[in-house]
């Protein structure tokens, strides 16, 4: 396995960029354990894909470089690098046998036939396709030709990463539990360095030790799956984790007392912001209080999602979502009291510490 080095990596698809906005990635500068199990989440756009591709080599950085425990890799293929990858949809050989072609990357490495047979007969199991050893590959839906994919990217255990792009979009919702659970439970027995991209929040949160969160392509947040919960560190991390996503409200500041329209909250220290910064209140609808006391709210609707309620309502003009549960009583003149160890203050979309 490889502790992977970002060293100042930027990239642009287009001849001579003069701005950020010219850059698809934006400068990335981290380092990744070995042995380490990583998601790249974001929206479509965010760059998460570019990143991947720099890494596995089958992309050029416009700058920096990549380092593999401390060996620069900037210019080396993706076979030197020893790279396992899984695209979003399948690549395999459909006039091989299912066996065939999980066994061909060691075949091709000259492992010894028995060992093959070992291991291959390991990853059939796990991929639930022991059944289908001997079909011809072409013969199969798109679901288990993943499965096949994904079974050859993880036969080898000499590789120093397995990256996978979006694995589990041809593949049916239970499947990709199960698929999700048997990735975690192989990175434990086998301590693979695993970078995988998604932009489905459950997939990253379940299978990730640590998820890098990226928007028009910059990293925002690198953080456990709590980390990213508890304490956004960009508004777009907030929205984008959670369902709902984090209470967003233009905010003024003031000491340690934040006015929302005409209610104020106060904060048990003075968030530091410039008087030039967009400031804003976030708090997620799980932290919020709904009962006879506290700030006045205005309810558009409630939707019931079986163990809770997510209530829609209206707060100084903005529109806020609360989680309460489902056996909850909601009063004829409701009003809102917010956790003040929930609520975050943000300065232009980053969040404000007690420091600033």
């Amino acid at each position: 396995m490889a502790r992977i080095t970002l060293d100042h990596i930027r990239h642009a698809y287009g001849p001579d960029p003069r701005s950020e906005k010219d850059y698809a990635l934006r400068e990335v500068d981290h380092e990744w354990n070995d042995g380490g199990a990583y998601a790249l989440l974001g929206p479509s756009g965010c760059g998460k894909t570019t990143l991947l591709n720099i890494i596995s080599g089958l992309l050029l950085p416009s700058h920096g470089r990549i380092l593999f425990d401390g060996r620069d890799v900037t210019d080396l293929s993706t076979q030197a690098r020893n790279i396992a990858q899984v695209f979003q949809f399948p690549v395999i050989y459909d006039t091989m046998t299912v066996y065939d072609n999980i066994a061909f990357p060691l075949r091709n490495r000259g492992v010894a036939e028995p060992e093959v047979d070992r291991r291959v007969r390991e990853i059939l199991e796990m991929i639930d396709l022991t059944g289908w050893a001997k079909r011809k590959a072409q013969r199969l839906t798109a679901d288990q030709k993943q499965k096949i994919s994904l079974g050859r990217g993880l036969v080898r255990n000499d590789v120093n990463a397995i990256l996978f792009d979006e694995p589990l979009t041809v593949i049916d919702p239970h499947m990709k539990w199960v698929l999700r659970s048997q990735l975690k439970r192989l990175h434990k027995q086998f301590g693979f360095t695993m970078v995988y991209v998604t932009h489905d929040q459950t997939e990253a949160l379940t299978f990730a030790e640590k998820v890098v969160v990226m928007y028009e392509g910059q990293i925002v947040q690198i953080g456990t799956p709590a980390e990213l919960f508890e304490r956004p560190s960009h508004t777009f991390v907030g929205y984008f984790i959670g369902s709902p996503g984090m209470n967003i409200m233009p905010a003024h500041i003031d000491g340690n007392s934040v006015r929302v329209g005409e209610e104020t909250i106060m904060l048990d220290y003075a968030p530091r912001t410039s008087g030039a910064a967009k400031t804003e209140l976030g708090i997620r609808p799980e932290f919020i209080r709904i009962g006879r006391e506290g700030m006045p709210v205005s309810i558009a609707r409630i939707e019931d999602i079986g163990r809770q309620k997510i209530v829609r309502a209206r707060f100084e003009g903005q529109p806020i979502a609360i989680v309460i549960p489902e056996d909850s009583d909601i009063p004829a003149e409701p009003r809102v009291t917010f956790d003040p160890l929930a609520v975050g203050i943000y300065a232009d979309s980053w969040r404000v510490g007690r420091e600033g």
